[in-house]
């Protein structure tokens, strides 16, 4: 019998619908919000106001393009943490309300589960690769960098995580410094590719075991600039390149250090990478190169699931709804999960 999922997210300042059927994304739509740009970073309250703008056209698009109408739908899947609680709160009501109305059952999706999740989404008429279990993924965004070990698809053991700052977090502070608009990691990725990545030598915080700090790195690196522009003031236009280059480089071999030593830790040669930074080209080198070097089976998820996105809340409901896991019209969104 054929499962049909809506799934919709709303954890951040993206909106977006999909449709999951069978495991197949038939729809995956995203509306963003580049307001957030004038202010260097997310504002919550503009972001939950234009999820209120977006939520409706977005969820009927996705139901158009995947020539599918309300009476086929299953099941709603929607995102119910970590996120921006108003932002939160609209997707849920939402998805509550669409339930409601219809009496199908209602599916609440933790937000970095189903960033591991998109490694499972199927495509119509493509070579579909999914790892086999046990499977390890480095999870990096803006508000989380993890090691995760998947042992199912819905059982995910956390062994590794940030003890303060994500790396994500790392690229948008220090790219705001060098006076990049936010997001400051696709611009810093971009210049990286032009610059020396030895040019200048950042800290690397000593963390024991699979745990990560950035907090430092950040503090280093502005107090770095600092001294450089007291001497020079067009030191950062004149040395961007090569800025980009070395900063990049000490976040990615952080890492990917970790990630190899998850690896040799646990034995699992099946690895991935999720989350917004897993788009970054010089963390995908990087993993490309360990993964040739130490015989890994790797995974790198599609660009367009590497950003927030409603195809893995989809994925993750739809495994929810094999297993019967079904939330009450009571549920409640946490901004922390």
């Amino acid at each position: 019998m054929s499962v049909t999922i809506l799934a919709i997210e709303s954890s951040c300042d993206d909106t977006s619908a999909a449709i999951i059927r069978d495991g197949y994304a038939l729809s995956n739509l995203i509306a963003n919000q580049d307001i957030h740009k004038e202010y260097g970073g997310v504002v919550p309250e503009l972001a939950s106001r234009a999820h209120q703008v977006n939520i409706v056209p977005v969820t009927h698009q996705a139901m158009v393009k995947a020539g599918v109408k309300a009476e086929d739908i299953d099941a709603v899947a929607f995102t119910r943490g970590p996120g921006l609680l108003g932002s939160l709160l609209v997707g849920t009501s939402f998805a509550k309300g669409f339930a409601l109305v219809r009496n199908l059952p209602l599916i609440e999706v933790n937000h970095l589960q189903a960033h591991v999740m998109s490694h499972f989404i199927l495509e119509k008429d493509k070579e579909n690769r999914i790892p086999v279990f046990p499977f390890l993924c480095l999870l990096v965004s803006g508000g989380h960098t993890r090691i995760i070990v998947m042992n199912s698809h819905l059982d995910m053991e956390v062994i590794g995580n940030t003890i303060d700052d994500a790396a994500g977090e790392a690229f948008d502070k220090c790219g705001k410094i060098m006076g990049f608009q936010y997001p400051a990691g696709p611009a810093i990725d971009k210049l990286a590719r032009q610059g020396n990545k030895h040019a200048f030598s950042f800290t690397k915080p000593s963390v024991k075991g699979l745990d990560f700090s950035f907090s430092g790195l950040k503090t280093n690196f502005l107090y770095f600039l600092r001294d450089r522009v007291n001497d020079d003031p067009d030191f950062i236009t004149n040395n961007r390149t090569d800025l980009c280059a070395s900063l990049q480089h000490v976040i990615i071999s952080i890492l990917v250090g970790k990630l190899v030593k998850a690896s040799i830790q646990t034995g699992i040669k099946e690895i991935g990478i999720a989350g917004g930074v897993s788009a970054n080209s010089g963390l995908r080198d990087a993993v490309s190169a360990e993964a040739e070097k130490r015989k890994w089976n790797i995974f790198l998820p599609e660009f367009r699931y590497t950003t927030d996105n409603a195809a893995m809340i989809g994925i993750a409901g739809y495994y929810k709804y094999l297993r019967g896991e079904f939330s009450s019209q009571d549920v409640a969104p946490l901004a922390r999960l």
